[in-house]
């Protein structure tokens, strides 16, 4: 597909009308749910509106109720009248909510990593789907990954080493020496498909390191944690507070947006349920956590015999994903539903609200 035909087709996403409409409830939407544990607020809003981004329209924040934003598992929400309009409420508080849990992991978490809020509040999506992703992968400038100080050797010239090894590293840092690093290997360079602009780095986190000294420019550091060996070359980065948050909920942007998908996590180019992709927008295009996009597989190009010309049918829907992690120039995204195979290269645009 030539880059004027991509430059058209999400310049057609994002210039279509948004028209108002009155939300609507499905047909078969109960009147009464006990949440069940494994419950997501997109599973809820789409048992009750079909739409999940139309979750803020429906939901009402119960002021008789503790925490009137947060639902757990046993709860009994239903639907309420508010001003004439159908909302969705909590009516009775189930037992989870009165009993604070830690998830497996809470207490002893790294700071580069943590769950909030600890309750057990239900979240907007399956967020075991996403947490080691989280954990383990940041997009940086190129220049800073190749500018940050790089393994040169281990203890007695290992080449790979785990945790418990002594490793050498060489490279200047900026600002004063940190107590502790985080070792990261290169990954994809991230490239928009029409203006050719380089979106980031994607950097994948290989493990943690402390400071024992440092001489000139070469530091010693001692493995602490690894998701993986480490080799001659991997970098060091500063740790970062990659917080796990499960507080956002299922949205649309207030603006229109559209774009591709530029690659899927498991490194294949066919995307399916549950699988996290990397979008080609970002803060800077009004991206935000909780966005939810829908995902268009592009119309086929056809020949036209009376007009003799070709032409493009219309793109069909193909399925939604919600927006987890933004950076700049580009985000990550769950993919909630696909209503037919997805790849790499197709487009999304936002919801008409």
């Amino acid at each position: 597909m030539s880059k004027t035909i991509k430059r058209l087709i999400v310049t057609g996403l994002m210039c279509l009308s948004v028209g108002a409409s009155a939300l609507e409830l499905r047909a078969d939407a109960p009147e009464r749910y006990t949440v069940q544990k494994g419950d997501t607020l997109w599973d809820i809003a789409e048992r009750f509106t079909g739409n999940a981004w139309e979750w803020p329209e429906i939901w009402y924040a119960n002021d008789q109720i503790s925490n009137p934003h947060l639902i757990y598992p046993g709860d009994m929400i239903g639907l309420i009248d508010v001003d004439g309009q159908k909302k969705l409420t909590v009516m009775e508080r189930g037992q989870a909510s009165r009993t604070v849990k830690l998830r497996p992991g809470d207490v002893k978490m790294s700071p580069s990593a943590r769950v909030q809020p600890i309750e057990a509040a239900i979240a907007a999506i399956p967020m075991d789907a996403i947490q080691g992703f989280l954990r383990n992968h940041r997009i940086v400038e190129p220049e800073e990954l190749a500018n940050a100080p790089y393994i040169v050797s281990g203890a007695d010239g290992r080449v790979l080493m785990g945790a418990g090894t002594k490793v050498y590293a060489r490279g200047k840092v900026e600002g004063p020496m940190a107590s502790a690093y985080g070792i990261f290997r290169k990954g994809d360079v991230f490239v928009d498909p029409v203006t050719e602009e380089v979106l980031g780095l994607e950097a994948t986190d290989i493990g943690k390191a402390s400071v024992e000294t440092f001489e000139g420019d070469v530091i010693t550091l001692m493995l602490e944690k690894t998701n993986q060996q480490v080799a001659i070359r991997d970098r060091l980065l500063e740790t970062e507070d990659r917080e796990l948050k499960s507080s956002f909920i299922p949205k649309a942007p207030g603006q229109r947006i559209a774009g591709e998908i530029l690659a899927v996590t498991n490194g294949v180019s066919h995307v399916g349920q549950f699988d996290v992709v990397a979008l080609n927008r970002g803060e800077r295009d009004g991206m935000e956590s909780g966005h939810v996009m829908l995902i268009k597989k592009a119309g086929e190009v056809v020949y036209d015999p009376v007009e003799k010309e070709k032409i493009r049918l219309p793109a069909e829907d193909a399925g939604s994903m919600m927006v987890f992690r933004v950076y700049e120039k580009m985000s990550y995204a769950l993919v909630m539903r696909a209503a037919r195979p997805l790849k790499v290269g197709d487009y999304f645009e936002s919801p008409k609200i």
